[in-house]
């Protein structure tokens, strides 16, 4: 268990979206790591304190936990949260997959649970498409299943005895005897318990509740708003709707920025620099509130943010051009301020979240210990 010292209550963190530093196959890690491994350094030599990577089925590109396991052993401090689709994986590979993340990163994995209505993901993996509540009830599914395995080995499971050849205590190695929507899975894990015995999951708001994941299933949602001005009274809303304080909430935030002598106006009417998207292509569609202004105007609405919200994901519109004046103007102003917590080096993601190192569900009743 880390020793690093858990931020009061009242401080805050910020998460990046990297999507786009890495997207497709000409930037993709197949042959483009070195764009991945900048910008996951950039964002932790600014402060940030955690960077997440979106999947997407892309020719040549690896998937978002690979991404991360690429980044894990490049960083010291940045916690590393990729999302990974709890409908149409295989719940006991994606379990192994974040356990590993977690030891590759000195236990600051996290794992963003998404469930989404895509027909033709069903297809490609020959699965049954799910929709409506069914979704929920495959993320709330994998989630439990997932649990269960990094729990399946108990922390002193390994033993590593030369003198009698044995490397794990078979006593402590346990079954989950889970049965799911259409699998069912026995256990125990292949690898150790993770480093953070749980690593911590991420859902958005939309999935947690009553009749769909359970809140204390999850540590932390991810909290969306048409508008900026809407994005506090859903914070309060989904605290009142999940039960006070517990689990941490995030609000979600695109970003467009007056940079480079440009207003973000004029990035987001298309009149970009050259080779970059356009500001206003980059953010089509996405639902979630959006900021469009100077930095110091984005420092006051993060520092109203983070009064109400644990912490606050930016999705920036140009991430080479918002990431520069994010760190130049908007991370330095805010921890001037005192709201930002600091980047626990040496720590893990659930110091972070002000989360205790669990024990293993099974570590109590098993026999012989």
């Amino acid at each position: 268990m880390s020793n690093a010292t858990k931020a009061p209550a009242g401080w805050g963190f910020l998460a990046l979206e990297l999507d786009g530093a890495t997207g497709g196959a000409a930037g993709g890690v197949t042959v483009g790591g070195p764009a991945l491994a900048a910008a996951v350094l950039a964002a932790e030599s600014a402060g940030f304190h955690a960077v997440t990577f979106r999947d997407s089925p892309e020719a040549g590109r690896l998937n978002a936990l690979q991404r991360a396991a690429f980044a894990g052993p490049l960083t010291r401090s940045i916690a590393l949260i990729p999302e990974v689709d709890t409908a149409y994986t295989e719940p006991f590979h994606v379990s192994t997959q974040l356990a590993s993340l977690d030891y590759v990163t000195g236990g600051r994995a996290g794992w963003i649970a998404t469930a989404d209505d895509d027909r033709a993901a069903a297809a490609a993996v020959g699965r049954r498409h799910v929709t409506g509540a069914g979704l929920a009830r495959e993320a709330a599914a994998s989630i439990e299943v997932s649990r269960r395995l990094w729990d399946s080995w108990e922390d002193d499971a390994v033993i590593r005895d030369v003198a009698t050849g044995r490397y794990v205590h078979a006593g402590k190695l346990h079954y989950a005897d889970f049965d799911g929507p259409g699998y069912s899975v026995k256990g125990p894990s292949i690898i150790p318990r993770p480093l953070q015995g749980q690593v911590p999951v991420l859902v958005p708001a939309s999935l947690a509740g009553d009749g769909l994941v359970e809140p204390t299933a999850v540590d932390a949602v991810l909290v969306s708003a048409p508008t900026p001005e809407l994005l506090t009274d859903e914070v309060r809303e989904v605290r009142e709707r999940l039960g006070g304080r517990a689990p941490a909430v995030v609000v979600e935030l695109d970003v467009v920025l007056d940079a480079r002598g440009q207003s973000a106006a004029q990035r987001l009417a298309g009149a970009d620099l050259p080779g970059v998207q356009p500001a206003g292509a980059a953010l089509s569609g996405t639902g979630r509130a959006r900021f469009a202004g100077s930095p110091a105007a984005l420092a006051d609405l993060l520092t109203e943010l983070l009064d109400v919200a644990d912490g606050v994901r930016l999705h920036p519109a140009g991430l080479a051009v918002d990431l520069e004046e994010l760190s130049r103007l908007v991370l330095p102003e805010l921890r001037r301020r005192g709201v930002l917590a600091p980047v626990p080096l040496d720590g893990t993601l659930r110091d972070l979240l002000g989360l205790e190192r669990p024990a293993s569900r099974y570590a109590a009743t098993a026999v012989g210990n």
